[in-house]
């Protein structure tokens, strides 16, 4: 009957790692797709001005 506690030990570790781990994904397909279209506009706008700050270094 020893097992009682290898169950208590075992549901503590359990919790421990649970909360250690990052949760789900919680957004929707058109919530994520829209994040996506966010973050590579915002990307584009990045390469544009990189791209402007090489050809105005370039004039020079």
């Amino acid at each position: 009957m020893a097992r009682g506690n290898q169950r208590d030990k075992a549901r503590e570790k359990n919790l421990k790692e649970q909360a250690g781990k990052k949760g789900k994904n919680t957004m929707s397909g058109s919530e994520q797709a829209k994040a996506k279209e966010d973050a590579a506009a915002i990307m584009r706008a990045k390469q544009l001005a990189a791209e402007q700050k090489k050809a105005a270094e370039g004039k020079k």
